[in-house]
């Protein structure tokens, strides 16, 4: 048996609480242990509180001194597109010299950019691109990501995404949920036959996905100019027909009913969220969905329309804070940035900030059991950071590495 006694720390952040997502003022309620203490036995926790009551049942532990440090869970980020080709740098070039997001897409740029240089790369060639994006997620102290497909829009390179996101599973250090977005972006080829490729979509990209077992959700793009409600549905609904979750892509740029079709269909999630009305506030309340939240990609389009928080906490949903790292408009695999953008552009506290990138983002997939706090039975995924208290976190932001992380009980970063 490997035992690893943790001590010294100047705040061990537990977020123990009840299991289930935190609402309301519960999102400030950290369960901070100020010198805290854990065992982990087999990379599960095993104990956790003070020095003085854990450090004599932790005889041949392996002892990690954090060094008055902070401890805190690992970062869960619920919305991720970890897999792609090459980067969008010229596009960021033509937004900084004023073009919109909008614009570019229009001109053949956007989301099927990436596709054609991802449909074009190899699985191993994808795999390895991937494999430097899990780095730079543990490097910041994330252990857990949603990862979406949605840069092939064919049956084998769909396919071909979802088994490196697998692979990267299982061969680093960063766990992963795979979700299905194959329904991201019209193809070049179906330009004017949105519904046939939606056809496509449902009959033969659903059934195969489901028959390997590739993803545990799916998602769509809901937007006026790409799919729209009647599409989303069919799309939805096959997928919950095979047995996925479902997400959604929903009032990013425009208001025209898609997270209300979230409520409708029991979604698990909506996503962005910038322009949803107070109706439709309720209505995910009423359906109790989770509201995840990007405003890495409202910062990085050059956008000023942030989600509204504040009005989503107060009707009582359970929000997630998320990257949304993509080649295109969010590309920071950093939940530190995240955080700090949350507390200074939507007026959230610190703790609230860090409950939504924790154990809020772990329930929302689905894994609230095994993630997003430090209680006994869950895994031994934490950060020592370089810093002494939680509300350094979004206050220092910018290149910051966490000093530790370990995942399952195991070092995978240190410095």
């Amino acid at each position: 048996m490997s035992r690893l006694l943790v001590v010294n720390t100047s705040q061990l952040v537990t977020l123990a609480g009840p299991a289930r997502p935190r609402i309301g003022a519960e999102l400030r309620e950290l369960a901070i242990i100020p010198g805290g203490a854990m065992i982990a036995e087999d990379g599960v926790i095993a104990a956790v509180g003070t020095r003085s009551e854990i450090e004599p049942q932790a005889e041949d532990a392996e002892v990690i001194d954090a060094g008055g440090r902070l401890a805190t869970p690992g970062f869960v980020d619920a919305h991720t597109h970890l897999v792609f080709a090459g980067n969008r740098a010229d596009e960021f070039e033509k937004r900084c010299a004023g073009a919109t997001y909008q614009e570019i897409a229009a001109q053949g740029g956007g989301i099927r950019s990436t596709v054609r240089k991802t449909c074009a790369a190899r699985e191993d060639q994808l795999l390895q691109a991937a494999t430097r994006h899990a780095k730079w997620f543990l490097q910041g102290g994330t252990t857990t990501i949603e990862a979406k497909s949605g840069y092939g829009l064919t049956i084998d390179d769909e396919l071909k995404i979802l088994r490196v996101i697998r692979r990267i599973g299982q061969t680093t250090s960063l766990r992963t949920v795979p979700t299905f977005l194959g329904a991201h972006e019209i193809p070049e080829e179906y330009a004017g036959r949105a519904d046939d490729y939606i056809s496509l979509v449902t009959e033969e990209m659903l059934p195969r996905i489901a028959d390997e077992k590739l993803a545990e959700f799916c998602d769509i793009f809901c937007e006026a100019k790409v799919f729209n409600l009647d599409q989303a549905r069919r799309v939805l609904s096959a997928a919950k027909s095979h047995g996925l979750g479902l997400r959604m892509h929903a009032d990013q740029f425009t208001s025209f009913g898609a997270s209300d079709l979230a409520a409708e269909l029991g979604a698990k999630t909506c996503d962005h969220l910038e322009q949803t009305q107070p109706a439709s506030i309720a209505a995910l309340t009423a359906a109790g969905i989770q509201p995840v939240l990007l405003p890495g990609s409202v910062y990085a389009i050059g956008s000023h329309k942030y989600p509204d928080a504040r009005a989503m906490i107060e009707a009582g949903l359970a929000i997630v804070f998320a990257t949304d790292f993509n080649p295109g408009s969010s590309p920071t695999t950093s939940m530190r940035t995240v955080m700090s953008l949350a507390c200074t552009q939507m007026k959230m506290t610190p703790a609230e900030a860090l409950t939504a990138a924790t154990i809020n983002a772990a329930y929302s997939l689905n894994r609230g059991h095994e993630s997003g706090s430090l209680e006994p039975g869950k895994a031994a995924d934490f950060v020592i950071h370089d810093a002494e208290d939680y509300r350094e976190l979004p206050y220092f932001f910018g290149d910051y590495q966490a000093v530790a992380v370990f995942a399952r009980g195991l070092q995978c970063i240190a410095h």
